[in-house]
């Protein structure tokens, strides 16, 4: 299971990748788990990636969201372009 910061983690390395830390101890526990890769970017220090496992970890979670959104709040549809 991920810690809160670790999903966040995920969630930036999917935004904001640029804009990561690389010192963040989060990373290497993100990279243990097959949900990240590190890799070499043109001219640049590496760059934190997602794997096939974190996209579809973040996607899982999405669908999660939505439906418990869907769930608890009327007229959630309204929210939400498919």
């Amino acid at each position: 299971m991920l810690s809160p910061h670790e999903l966040a983690t995920l969630m930036l390395v999917r935004n904001a990748p640029d804009q990561l830390d690389l010192a963040r101890t989060e990373l290497e526990t993100l990279r243990d788990r097959q949900l990240i890769s590190l890799e070499p970017s043109a001219g640049e220090a590496r760059r934190p990636t997602l794997t096939a496992a974190g996209v579809s970890l973040l996607d899982a979670a999405a669908r999660l969201a939505r439906r418990l959104y869907r769930e608890t709040c009327p007229r959630a549809d309204e929210h939400f372009a498919y």
